[in-house]
């Protein structure tokens, strides 16, 4: 009854031909990426843009020893900065205060390590670089504490910070605690000179250090010394706390020659003799020391009491005018007021360089005040021609008389 419906005039669902239905689902099913052509290069995009993801990465691997966060780290060979894969280029440790540590790439850009110890009980952090064979940088960041140590030694110096000496004065440091590492203890004790000269250590025992050059310093040469002992382990469990920078100037030049035989002084300033002075030394027996001795230290009055230094009770002076030391042991060089004819005659103390003056030193143009005035710590006094042996370059500052090839051993 109903007419038969031609496939040209069929309609489907909404009214809508069939044929447009077709191809609208076509394009449909097209945009949907079911494996048409089109859904091919799409995912070919996405691979290659992953690979040139993972081509710009680099291949160096950088690794900091201590770990980050570490704790009670040892303050000499625990910090190491390492790069595998690649070549150390930036290696940036510092202190809280922002103050950089000091070190050295290695050759093959392999490792890193300081130059110098840590300070104990201090915080750290690294940052370090490296690169790959394709110049692709990879870093590396980590902080960290040294130990607080429990047991530490300090040294005490002369000369003074600030101070101006003569140009016999070495720089002698003397430790509270003796030194069992002591190349560890010199490495971080730095002298620097202007104008520059080689300046050498030399221990004497184990718990005191000089350092001088060959030969007497130059005039006006300024001497700087970075004591750098904050954290160094001097002996096993004990470190140093010091950080100190010491600075001194030396002086015109003085030397003065005491001939015991002629019982003179020659005082020579900068090479020049400008003033003979009658002297008297040790009485037999008893005799001056040879040598180069280095005043250390300046009294305008003193006591001097022969038990001090083994000869109990033989004399007990209360005020001993304008006296300056020369040895540990009691060497010095002094006004005496008590034995007026032995000046340039004959010896009479106990070992001492006596020069003529006043009881308590009053007046200014007596030898042994004129000679005090004139003087100042650093300057050398050298006595000749007497009986005993030279003195022990360690009994006072009295390095110069060992030869330079002995001091640097």
């Amino acid at each position: 009854m109903g007419r038969p419906i031609s496939a040209s005039s069929g309609r489907g669902r909404g009214g809508l031909p069939a044929l447009v239905l077709g191809v609208v689902l076509l394009g449909v099913t097209a945009c949907g990426g079911g494996g048409g052509p089109d859904a091919g290069d799409g995912e070919g995009k996405n691979a290659g843009g992953s690979a040139a993801a993972r081509s710009k990465q680099s291949e160096a691997v950088v690794s900091i020893a201590p770990k980050h966060g570490a704790k009670a780290v040892d303050t000499s060979g625990a910090l190491k900065v390492t790069a595998a894969k690649g070549r150390l280029t930036e290696v940036v440790v510092k202190d809280a205060k922002g103050t950089r540590v000091e070190g050295k790439i290695s050759g093959d850009g392999a490792t890193w390590t300081p130059s110098t110890h840590l300070a104990a009980a201090t915080t750290y952090t690294v940052h370090a670089v490296a690169k790959d064979s394709e110049g692709r940088k990879a870093a590396e960041d980590a902080g960290f504490t040294t130990l607080t140590p429990k047991n530490t030694f300090v040294g005490t110096f002369t000369p003074e910070d600030g101070s101006e000496v003569g140009v016999g004065m070495p720089f002698s440091i003397r430790f509270t605690r003796g030194i069992t590492h002591p190349a560890d203890v010199e490495k971080a004790i730095r002298i620097r000179t202007e104008p520059a000269v080689d300046v050498e250590g030399h221990w004497f025992g184990n718990d005191r250090l000089d350092f001088r050059p060959e030969k007497y310093w130059k005039p006006g040469t300024k001497v700087t010394v970075d004591l750098n002992l904050n954290g160094v382990e001097g002996r096993p469990g004990v470190y140093g706390e010091q950080n100190k920078r010491v600075s001194f100037t030396i002086g015109r030049s003085q030397v003065s020659v005491v001939d015991v035989k002629k019982l003179t002084m020659k005082v020579m300033r900068d090479g020049k003799v400008i003033k003979t002075i009658p002297v008297t030394t040790g009485q037999p027996g008893m005799e001056t020391w040879n040598g180069q001795m280095v005043i250390s230290e300046k009294l305008k009055v003193t006591r001097m009491n022969g038990e001090t230094v083994g000869y109990g009770g033989e004399y007990d002076i209360k005020d001993v005018p304008d006296a300056m030391r020369l040895t540990t042991s009691g060497t010095f060089i002094h006004g005496n007021y008590w034995a007026s004819g032995a000046f340039g005659n004959y010896n009479a103390s106990h070992g001492c360089i006596g020069l003529r003056d006043t009881r308590g030193g009053w007046d200014k143009k007596a030898p042994g005040a004129w000679f005090f005035n004139h003087s100042m710590i650093g300057d050398v006094v050298v006595v000749k021609n007497s009986k005993d042996r030279v003195v022990d370059p360690d009994n006072g500052l009295n390095g110069w008389n060992m030869s330079w090839a002995d001091w640097k051993k």
